[in-house]
């Protein structure tokens, strides 16, 4: 497992402190657990994003092969 160091300002950590202690998680496990949501997230957009143009654009790409 790879390891990052993140550097925060005494605010940020504050925040991430508090909302990790509103849900009874550690602030690692809170990092983490938003990390992995936004890497799924952007993959999916970016699918999303790439079955539009294609469905956008079927008729295109048809008469062009």
């Amino acid at each position: 497992m790879t390891s990052v160091t993140v550097d925060l300002s005494d605010n940020q950590y504050q925040k991430l402190q508090t909302l990790a202690n509103l849900h009874g998680i550690a602030p690692e496990a809170l990092l983490k657990a938003s990390l992995e949501d936004w890497l799924n997230t952007q993959k999916h957009e970016f699918s999303a994003a790439v079955d539009h143009v294609l469905q956008k654009n079927t008729e295109l790409y048809q008469r062009l092969a």
